[in-house]
């Protein structure tokens, strides 16, 4: 007779799988847009003409809180915040979440390490800059953040789908807007690394809860 196990909370809520795959799809085209758009460039053209002049060299007290945001983006930071987040998830039992919390991030930053040389983009004629590599952790964790929200309230598609879309674009945003204020990055790198992580989290998140239900 066969036995009925309950499984573990999933990473990647049911209700989400099919808006998620497709905004991943979405994202990835406009990730591999941009990358193509400004490939070996190190010019100022287009929308980072327009944006760049009115954020870049902000001065206190936003210039702190810029540092402030970007601080969460560097090693120590980062190692801070996955921690804190993962743990949470255990404290909480949501295991598979807090394993997403760090392969996700990992996998976000080695997809915008590697990408980097690839693309080639230039800042200040020496930084490899496309995509943001901090813009695209700050996005990832928010929508781990976001997942494990969806999942613990029980929330139905249409809310699911705007808590992880309003959270991820206000860590993209916020974080954005640092990298370019502090003059790390262009505008559309910013955007690269926003995609990135749309890409990269919810497919590792797939990937989580296949392995957790085979083993």
């Amino acid at each position: 007779m066969r036995q009925l196990v309950r499984t573990a909370p999933a990473a990647l809520p049911a209700v989400l799988r099919a808006p998620l795959a497709m905004t991943a799809a979405l994202a990835t085209a406009v990730l591999v847009a941009l990358g193509i758009l400004h490939f070996r460039d190190s010019g100022l053209t287009g929308i980072d003409a327009a944006l760049l002049p009115s954020i870049h060299g902000v001065v206190p007290p936003w210039r702190y809180v810029a540092l402030a945001v970007d601080f969460g983006g560097e090693p120590v930071g980062a190692v801070i915040l996955v921690a804190l987040l993962s743990g949470v998830c255990w404290l909480v039992r949501r295991v598979r979440t807090a394993v997403l919390t760090v392969v996700g991030a990992v996998v976000t930053v080695v997809v915008t390490t590697v990408l980097k040389p690839l693309v080639g983009r230039t800042i200040h004629g020496e930084f490899l800059s496309y995509p943001s590599g901090h813009t695209a952790f700050a996005t990832a964790l928010a929508l781990v953040i976001a997942l494990l929200l969806a999942e613990r309230w029980g929330l139905g598609r249409v809310a699911a789908v705007a808590l992880v879309w309003g959270l991820a674009l206000v860590a993209g945003v916020v974080m954005g807007w640092a990298e370019v204020a502090l003059g790390a990055h262009y505008p559309t790198d910013a955007v690269g690394g926003f995609c990135a992580a749309l890409a990269a989290v919810p497919a590792t998140a797939w990937v989580v809860d296949w392995v957790a239900d085979r083993l």
